[in-house]
């Protein structure tokens, strides 16, 4: 018991004591600059990472663009590859044949049963 007590006193003359106070703000302020040193390089090498990716798929897109215009090309000639319909149909630019019909299902909704 005398133990815990002089512990108690120890942390109580500590908490009032303003070096032991400083020392703790200090300790706290260094803490959170390192933390925000590390996000801020985290958020530089994610940016890094975006403007990569952006390039990346412009040119992806650039080279699907130049493929696509190939084709479309190569179909206009006389190839038997590829007509120019079907490769409008593929890329949305036309819409599909219609082959087939829809069928409408009707639903039919019952009257409740009445309770007497």
């Amino acid at each position: 018991m005398e133990f815990a007590n002089r512990l108690v006193a120890a942390a109580t003359k500590a908490a009032n004591n303003n070096t032991v106070i400083n020392v703790c703000l200090v300790g706290s302020f260094l803490v959170l600059a390192a933390r925000s040193a590390n996000q801020q390089n985290n958020i530089e090498a994610l940016k890094a990472e975006k403007d990569s990716l952006v390039k990346s798929n412009k040119a992806m897109k650039k080279t699907m663009w130049d493929w696509k215009q190939q084709l479309f090309s190569e179909a206009e000639t006389d190839s038997d590859l590829v007509t120019v319909a079907r490769l409008r149909a593929i890329y949305g630019e036309a819409p599909p044949p219609q082959t087939g019909t829809f069928f409408y299902k009707s639903v039919h909704i019952l009257p409740r049963a009445s309770i007497a």
